[in-house]
Formats: structure tokens, C-alpha cells, sequence
């Protein structure tokens, strides 16, 4: 795997990104420094990355090398850019997003749209009916299962392969869920100041395990409308910042909804592997396709030991199920329960045991689970588009949630703030960046029956009408999502 380092941006690629200065309004110093920060914020240009030397980008632009050296300043003094003995200007985020807490959504009378987090599905309770009478063959053991039980490692496996990726038992590593599963990655293979490239916007959860492990996220931006954009966005990414790692979720992705294509797929997975990164994918939402055919395994046609694949029942079946896995080369699959043994000795055997029933019926759980999504999802899509038009919304062929675009002059922030005394939790659009992006935008899970949709939609339309062009008040701790 590459060793972390700053490469330069080149300068052309750079007066390219940042388009026609003299477009920009006075005083010129200030507006390219704020373009710099766009291109860092959006993921277009890679964090961690060195600035052209001053001279030279002046030159590239046609102006004066004070402006670039001012420019140059602003960014440091905002803490968008650092000097470095030996590396000149690197690029870097501020961490100003705002605080990520827990906050309950089971309260009663709590519209809960913070979490795209679905309700049980109605065979889990048959599922541990039928764990609890095939316990009682493992009590003359010690029911722990280092790694986890033969029989979910075999039905994981057997699903892998049914659908074009051919793999064994010895492949599949159990977990407590895909969040437990990336995290033991990061702990087994990052090392401090390692980079990662992530999807901009991601998933939370997994922006702040990569940082907890010491890695630094590099962020590579997602076009809603052109989901495929993504492969040559971390080709650039990847060769200017040199990461160790990469982190996608290339099936409706959490928070967009965006899916690579099957060709999109194939090419991004070999530009990874060909420079170099290991690429984690998240494939939690995989099954959750309501529309059109299911694309085949991003691993699907690389070396096994390319990607590791994560996933977990927490969608399709229910969150309080604790069960994920991993699957990747059987040699590294050793390497990582060895470090997973060091802090659980085993899953819970009876969770198991029910998440083997359910993985073999897992077909007949989807049924259920795309029908009941689909409905919703087409509920809050028809509620947005009669009650609040000029929020824009990209419809998602699959997964749990819409990420809306606010009109001008609201703030995903202040709705946040508003909607929680109203009784309606949300996670505003800055929580799923590196940053201090995505004020804008609103992830709304379509995960709650179509009359609570339909309730916090209400709630919505109220503020909508009250907030629109007041001040962003404070950032305040948002809830934990999921």
C-alpha cells in the first residue's frame, strides 16, 4: 500500500478548478481564497494536498504573486491550509462540524427522521423462536465463537456466491455490525496519518472512526445526478494524495441515494486497485434496490485480497439485530480476527444462530422489506414535491433516504435546530461532511410509515415558511446517525 505523503497539485489542474479569476469580485486575494475553500469543501480538490508554489499559480492566473501570497495567508489564518518545513503550502479542513451526540428517537410523540433506521422485520421474532430451540445443541460448549459460527460464515458465503462472487467460509468474518466491522479495518491496518478517501457527502459513523484510528479523510465529491462521475473524482483524488485506503458506498449511498453503475463500478474498482488502495466497501444498503436490476459485487472480477466487502442485517432485518460481517482474502480475514479476539471474544451465540435462519431466508425478507421502502419512499417524495416544490429532490432507485436540496436562504442547520421543539429529530446536512459543507441540503430518511412522513412534512412546511433568509443561529449537537 502507498505511504502518505503530500503531492503537489499541478498548477494547470488547479487555474483549471479555480476558472476565470478576473470573474471573480474584489478584493481578488479574498475571492480566491474563497474559491480554494469550495474546491476543498465540495472534495474537488484533495485535502492534503501541496499548493503550487505562489509564483507559479500567479503566473497560471495573470496576476501579481502578493495576490496568490495573500491568498495563500487567508487560507492558513482560517485554517484551510498549513505551511510545512520542506512541502510549502498542504491543504487541510477546519473541524467545525457541529457536535455529534445521541439523541433518542423512541420518545413518544417524536417524529424520528434522524435516523434511516427501519422497524423490525416481521420475520425476526420466528427467526429467534427458532435460535432459542437450537441453542439448547451448543450448551455442552462454551458458546463463545471466535470469528463466528460455521453455519452463518457458510449461508454468508453461499450468498456471495449466488450472486458472482465465488467465496468460501473461511472469507467471512462475523461482527457486531458493518460499523464494528469497518472500525476493526482501521484499528488492523491504519496507521497514524494514513489517508482515506470517502465518498463527500458519507456516512458519519465512518468519517469519525476512520479519524478516531488516526486516519485523514480525503474527500472526493458525489454528483447525485451522475453517480458514475465518482470514478474519475477519486482516479484524481487517489493519485494526488496517495491513500492508504478508500471507504465507498457504491449502492445508495448513505446519505445521497446514489448507486455507481455496473461499468462505473468495474472501472473504479480497478483504478483503486491499480494505484494501490485497498477499497472498503460498505455494501449495508446493497439489498435495498427498488428499482430496476441489482448491479453485481463491487469486489466481483478483482483479486480477493483488492476490497473488503462489510455488511449487516441492520437494514433489511432491524438495528437492535447486531450482527455484520466482513468478507475478503482468507489470509487477511485471519489477520483481522486475530485483532477482533483481542477485544470480544464472540458475537453473541443466540443472535447468531438467529441471523443464520434469516440469511437464509433473507430473499423472502426483502420481499417485505423493498414493498414497505417503496411505498414509503414514494409517499415523501409525492408529499415534497405537492408541499414544498422548490426543494429539489434526486429520486433514489434504492436504499432509505432523499438528500434534498434547500432552496436559497434556508439552512439545514436552523431547520434542525427549529424541528426538534416541534417534536421532529433530523440531522442536518453538515454532520455527513469533512468539513463545514452541506448547510444545505437535508437527509430525510423514508424509513417511518407514510402518515408520520406525512406528519413531519407538516412540521417542515411551518418552518419552511418561518426560516427562510433568518440568520444560521448556533451550531447545536445533532443527533447521532445512522
Amino acid at each position: 500500500m502507498p505511504v502518505a505523503s503530500e503531492e503537489s497539485t499541478p498548477v494547470r489542474e488547479l487555474a483549471t478548478l479555480l476558472g476565470d479569476v478576473d470573474r471573480l469580485p474584489p478584493p481578488r486575494y479574498a475571492a480566491l481564497a474563497r474559491r480554494v475553500r469550495e474546491l476543498l469543501v465540495t472534495g474537488e480538490l484533495p485535502v492534503g494536498s501541496r499548493l503550487p508554489a505562489e509564483r507559479d499559480l500567479a503566473t497560471a492566473l495573470a496576476v501579481s504573486r502578493v495576490t496568490v501570497a495573500s491568498a495563500y495567508r487567508t487560507l492558513r489564518e482560517e485554517g484551510y491550509a498549513r505551511t510545512r518545513h520542506g512541502s510549502g503550502t498542504v491543504t487541510e479542513l477546519p473541524d467545525d462540524r457541529p457536535e455529534w451526540v445521541w439523541q433518542s428517537g423512541e420518545t413518544p410523540g417524536v417524529l424520528d427522521l434522524a435516523h434511516a433506521a427501519p422497524s423490525a422485520s416481521p420475520l425476526l421474532a420466528p427467526a429467534y423462536a427458532q435460535a432459542l430451540t437450537d441453542l439448547a445443541g451448543h450448551y455442552a460448549g462454551s458458546g463463545y465463537v471466535p470469528g463466528g459460527l460455521p453455519e452463518l460464515r457458510a449461508a454468508l458465503a453461499d450468498r456471495f456466491t449466488a450472486r458472482g462472487l465465488p467465496t468460501t467460509p473461511d472469507q467471512v468474518l462475523v461482527t457486531s455490525g458493518a460499523g464494528d466491522a469497518a472500525a476493526l479495518v482501521w484499528e488492523t491496518l491504519l496507521e497514524t496519518g494514513d489517508r482515506v478517501l470517502v465518498e463527500h457527502p458519507s456516512y458519519p459513523g465512518a468519517i469519525r472512526s476512520i479519524e478516531l484510528a488516526g486516519g485523514r479523510c480525503v474527500p472526493v465529491p458525489v454528483d447525485v445526478e451522475d453517480p458514475d462521475a465518482l470514478v474519475e473524482a477519486a482516479r484524481l483524488a487517489a493519485r494526488q494524495s496517495g491513500p492508504r485506503l478508500a471507504f465507498l458506498m457504491p449502492d445508495h449511498a448513505n446519505p445521497t441515494g446514489a448507486s455507481v453503475s455496473a461499468t462505473g463500478r468495474r472501472r473504479l474498482a480497478a483504478t483503486l486497485w491499480q494505484q494501490g488502495v485497498l477499497t472498503v466497501v460498505d455494501e449495508v444498503a446493497a439489498d435495498l434496490v427498488l428499482e430496476g436490476e441489482q448491479p453485481p459485487h463491487f469486489a466481483a472480477g478483482l483479486p480477493d485480497a483488492a476490497t473488503i466487502t462489510v455488511g449487516a442485517l441492520s437494514k433489511s432485518v432491524w438495528g437492535g439485530l447486531r450482527v455484520g460481517w466482513l468478507r475478503t482474502d482468507a489470509a487477511l480475514v485471519d489477520r483481522l480476527s486475530t485483532v477482533l479476539g483481542h477485544r470480544q471474544l464472540s458475537v453473541g451465540l443466540l443472535d447468531q444462530l438467529a441471523a443464520t435462519t434469516l440469511v437464509r431466508r433473507l430473499d423472502e425478507v426483502l420481499d417485505h422489506r423493498r414493498g414497505q421502502l417503496r411505498e414509503q419512499r414514494d409517499a415523501l417524495v409525492a408529499d415534497l414535491a405537492a408541499r414544498l416544490p422548490d426543494w429539489q429532490v434526486t429520486v433514489p432507485t434504492g436504499g432509505l433516504s432523499l438528500w434534498a436540496r434547500l432552496p436559497v436562504g434556508l439552512s439545514s442547520a436552523a431547520l434542525t435546530a427549529a424541528a426538534a421543539p416541534a417534536g421532529v429529530l433530523l440531522a442536518e446536512g453538515r454532520v455527513f461532511g469533512t468539513g463545514s459543507a452541506f448547510d444545505d441540503r437535508l437527509r430525510l430518511p423514508f424509513t417511518r410509515p407514510p402518515a408520520e412522513l406525512a406528519a413531519a412534512v407538516d412540521v417542515l412546511v411551518r418552518l419552511d415558511g418561518q426560516l427562510r433568509g433568518r440568520p444560521v443561529p448556533r451550531p447545536v449537537p445533532s443527533a447521532t446517525v445512522v
